[in-house]
């Protein structure tokens, strides 16, 4: 567990020394969907009892996290694996596969963290008014350890930079738009709608919206993205085993 903090603490060193250019980039893209969709569209439309700009926001959490996280270990681990050749230097030290994955995942989770902590901050500023519990923030890690595992084994597994861009385009970028973040999965065709509830930001967002809107308690989504959590995180041990 040593090596695994170890790990994690370079992460965090690294990220420490580029906060301020990690921070710009995180409010970005979550800010112009705030403005667009909050200040545009969100005081004019209801979602039932709750406004437009309070349905989205705990979507854009889980969209910022997802993004977080995933970029935070896939990105970084892929260039370190195939440019500057520094992940060697971990597979043969005297560091546990286990480990090298746990610690890099844990970095991934905070910065997934700060970036949806970002969203937060900014949703009060545009007048969003939800509630925030211990579960909120339970469904909130699982996002970011889960999409951290997979921007793992994305890594291990793709064998260029270019490539790298084409998984995210094919794999992230969907999630971000059909998941639930921005609309109800139902307003899609029924196969639709059952094949993009199998996907994990769709149980992101309606696990953080359920707590953020005090709508009731979505075990399934929870079980789902524990799941997924578990799954990803053993194949990216795995993948990493392969590479080693």
């Amino acid at each position: 567990m040593w090596d695994a903090y170890t790990v994690f603490w370079r992460e965090f060193l690294m990220l420490r020394k580029k906060f301020l250019r990690f921070f710009a980039g995180s409010m970005v893209s979550p800010l112009l969907y705030l403005m667009a969709f909050g200040w545009g569209l969100g005081r004019n439309i209801q979602f039932g009892s709750v406004s437009y700009l309070d349905f989205i926001v705990p979507g854009i959490v889980a969209l910022s996290a997802m993004n977080g996280s995933y970029n935070a270990t896939g990105t970084s681990l892929n260039i370190s694996r195939l440019y500057y050749k520094t992940l060697e230097e971990f597979l043969v030290s005297p560091i546990s596969v286990w480990s090298l994955v746990l610690g890099h995942v844990l970095g991934g989770v905070l910065r997934g963290l700060i970036s949806g902590g970002i969203i937060l901050v900014l949703a009060f500023f545009f007048g969003a008014r939800m509630h925030y519990n211990f579960w909120f923030f339970v469904a909130l890690f699982l996002t970011c350890f889960l999409f951290a595992a997979l921007g793992v084994v994305a890594a291990m597994v793709v064998n260029s930079h270019e490539d790298m861009a084409r998984f995210s385009t094919f794999v992230i970028l969907p999630m971000s738009f059909l998941c639930g973040t921005f609309f109800r999965v139902e307003k899609f065709p029924p196969l639709v709608a059952h094949l993009i509830q199998v996907l994990p930001l769709t149980h992101s967002a309606l696990s953080l919206r359920a707590f953020a809107l005090d709508t009731g308690f979505p075990l399934v989504s929870l079980i789902v993205l524990g799941a997924y959590a578990v799954f990803f995180f053993g194949l990216g041990i795995w993948v990493t085993l392969r590479v080693e």
